[in-house]
């Protein structure tokens, strides 16, 4: 099969013919039929996350069609379009029996603990725990841009957030993940204020439904501007974007009691960010972090995705190929491009 391929990391990819996936037991192998391009792999290609060993595969948003079942799958056959999370659990430890296989002690990540989706195949372990059925209303690309922003969005608004109708929802950061928090927060009710440094993504976040949008270019205060403008400020606040300041910003403008989330991953020189930790104390601040979406909550996602309350789709860029989505890849710490790239051609 045709894949992105390094063997160092911070190198150029190369696209390569590499062997064809075989399932294990518990698995299938799946033809990707799109993948997203995240961030997250950028951070992987440079070497910041410590699960991948060289050489690598990048890749952990997709969806695809099931061509080979492992020997103890009986709930899934080739031919069956699915979806996946990118974390996916063993389904044996503590944490996934309590429900919770977004932090499971033995996860499995396509695209950082294994060889990922950029490629013309993909084996998935634990399949009869992890996998998603698609609904054939659900094309590929969006499904495909569920696995990781969507997706991840939805259980940082929903379930760590606790976003009501009618609160007040700051995002920081309009990429990828940070619109579909926009997409999701409006469909809920709630007021929203989109913070970025690019006039175009603010643009784009309107479009989306953010009722306030600022500039973090030409605003020297975001809390203090974000107070203002919500009468004391946010109820929930999200730290889409992974940096220092954004999640100071985050925490710092929320108002008493408020809920900060932090999706935006924070490694390398940004691991250890400053907290407003008075403030935090003074006015009971929660604060959490979101890791991903478990694949029995995708239900309420789907429904709502189906019955036209929440268009992902409205999300997707460019679409690329494989030999496209090298380039994309390395230049990805650029922050240029709004919403989310596809790819859907695989095969050279």
């Amino acid at each position: 099969m045709q894949a992105m391929y390094y063997e160092r990391f911070g190198e150029t990819p190369e696209i390569r013919t590499v062997a064809d996936p075989s399932p294990s037991r518990s698995g299938v192998v799946i033809e990707v039929k799109a993948a997203g391009l995240c961030r997250s792999d950028w951070h992987g290609w440079k070497g910041h996350d410590p699960d991948i060993r060289l050489p690598h595969v990048p890749g952990h948003e997709f969806a695809g069609v099931i061509a080979a079942v492992g020997a103890d799958v009986t709930g899934f056959r080739p031919g069956d379009r699915v979806t996946v999370p990118f974390v996916s659990g063993c389904g044996r430890c503590r944490e996934c029996r309590s429900g919770n296989q977004q932090v499971c002690e033995e996860q499995f990540q396509p695209g950082f603990t294994h060889w990922g989706c950029f490629a013309e195949y993909v084996a998935i372990d634990y399949a009869e725990n992890n996998l998603v059925k698609l609904d054939e209303r659900i094309d590929f690309a969006t499904a495909a841009s569920l696995g990781c922003r969507f997706a991840t969005s939805f259980r940082a608004v929903v379930d760590q957030g606790r976003l009501r109708g009618g609160e007040w929802l700051a995002v920081h950061g309009c990429g990828g993940v940070g619109l579909s928090a926009i997409m999701i927060g409006k469909a809920l009710g709630a007021n929203i204020v989109a913070i970025d440094i690019a006039q175009d993504k603010l643009d784009y976040a309107r479009r989306l439904g953010a009722a306030v949008t600022l500039n973090g270019g030409e605003i020297e205060d975001i809390p203090a501007a974000v107070k203002d403008l919500t009468h004391g400020g946010a109820h929930v606040s999200i730290d889409a974007l992974g940096h220092p300041q954004t999640c100071f910003n985050s925490i710092a403008n929320l108002r008493r009691r408020g809920r900060h989330v932090q999706v935006g991953l924070m490694l390398a020189d940004h691991a250890r960010p400053m907290i407003p930790m008075s403030q935090v104390i003074a006015h009971e601040l929660e604060i959490y972090g979101s890791h991903g979406m478990q694949a029995w909550r995708y239900d309420d996602m789907m429904a709502m995705i189906l019955s036209g309350q929440l268009d992902p789709s409205a999300l997707i860029g460019s679409r690329l190929s494989l030999g496209d989505a090298v380039p994309a890849l390395v230049e990805m710490d650029r922050f240029a491009d709004k919403g989310i790239q596809v790819i859907d051609q695989f095969a050279t």
